[in-house]
């Protein structure tokens, strides 16, 4: 959630990612104002951060023309990176979204960074 505030107060970044965080904001980006690329994690399943939640990050985003990119991982629900807990209801490991999420991470900092992989 925060990296994304910073994303949306036009903080110069050369980006940010979100692994299942919350995308739910009280103060939505204005047009023009997002200045860093964005990467955001999502389990399609997560009961934390609901699917209404998700279609309007992305409605704000594009009204913001930012340059963002939205991976959401069939299966998997909120914290599926988190191999050894916490265990609380909703929240879930998954080798397959935490294997994937890491590979886009990766992929995005090299983009932006200009790093090979």
């Amino acid at each position: 959630m925060t990296v994304l505030e910073l994303a949306r107060s036009g903080t110069e970044l050369a980006g940010v990612v979100s692994v299942h965080g919350s995308l739910d904001t009280p103060l939505v980006a204005a047009a023009g104002i997002v200045k860093a690329q964005i990467l955001v994690c999502h389990g399609a399943l997560d009961p934390h951060v609901p699917m209404a939640h998700v279609n309007a990050f992305v409605e704000e985003m594009s009204r913001a023309a930012a340059n963002w990119q939205l991976n959401i991982y069939g299966g998997a629900m909120h914290g599926f990176t988190h191999e050894k807990g916490p265990y609380h209801p909703g929240v879930a490991y998954s080798a397959q979204a935490d294997a994937r999420s890491s590979s886009a991470i990766r992929e995005f900092f090299a983009e932006i960074f200009g790093l090979g992989n």
